[in-house]
């Protein structure tokens, strides 16, 4: 750059977030983050949202609900005071948890496969959306080819396209493969969201915390253009 040149102001901040549809704090994770680019009036920004499997041994079909809580958490498969946080932290947020409502445990891999179609559509952020809803307040499997035409659908895609891509194996591959590049990267628990691929904010954050990331991020770009 030249002196008589003026630094990039039009530069977007990139956020991208691991996450996995079937883990509460990440859809409590994205509203926090939304109430925090609101308040610091941020328009130029870019999400992406990347493939993270909280059970990456999971069957194909995916298990009842109850057998796997039962499995994972023990008691008696109905998850307990375990999600009193999650619903009161939720209701802050105005998600109206079900789990209750929430009968099986699905592979995530064809719905991140679905995000993944969806950012190359160019609405991603509303099929991650549509998911976290279809999952967590209506309780539908999103494990089920049915369920991902109705939520790509909602999103604004085409049904028929999405159920082509969805009964294909396209991108599978590269789902388990950006799922275990995360890990290499240190990365053990969701959400993460990675802004200007420098700085790292893990769990569902206060939007307090994502605004001094992202006044730093601001700076060091700042920095970097003079």
């Amino acid at each position: 750059m030249t002196q008589d040149q003026e630094p990039d102001q039009s530069a977007p901040l990139r956020i991208d977030i691991v996450s996995d549809v079937v883990c509460p704090w990440c859809y409590i994770g994205k509203r926090r983050l939304e109430r925090a680019l609101a308040e610091a009036g941020l328009d130029a920004v870019e999400i992406g949202w990347r493939p993270f499997q909280l059970n990456p041994d999971m069957p194909d079909e995916g298990m009842e609900r109850r057998a796997y809580l039962k499995m994972k958490f023990g008691g008696d498969g109905s998850g307990g005071s375990m999600y009193d946080a999650i619903k009161t932290a939720g209701s802050e947020e105005r998600i109206p948890f079900d789990f209750s409502g929430i009968e099986q445990q699905p592979n995530t891999v064809k719905a991140h496969r679905l995000i993944h179609y969806g950012g190359e559509q160019g609405c991603q952020d509303a099929v991650v959306e549509a998911l976290f809803t279809a999952y967590f307040t209506a309780g539908k499997n999103i494990g089920e080819t049915d369920v991902l035409v109705a939520v790509a659908a909602e999103a604004g895609l085409d049904a028929e396209a999405t159920r082509a891509y969805l009964d294909s194996d396209d991108d599978a591959d590269r789902i388990r493969a950006e799922d275990q590049v995360a890990r290499q990267m240190g990365i053990q628990g969701v959400p993460c969201f990675i802004i200007n691929r420098k700085y790292a904010v893990s769990g569902a954050q206060d939007p307090s915390v994502f605004l001094q990331v992202f006044e730093q991020a601001a700076k060091a770009d700042d920095e970097s253009a003079g």
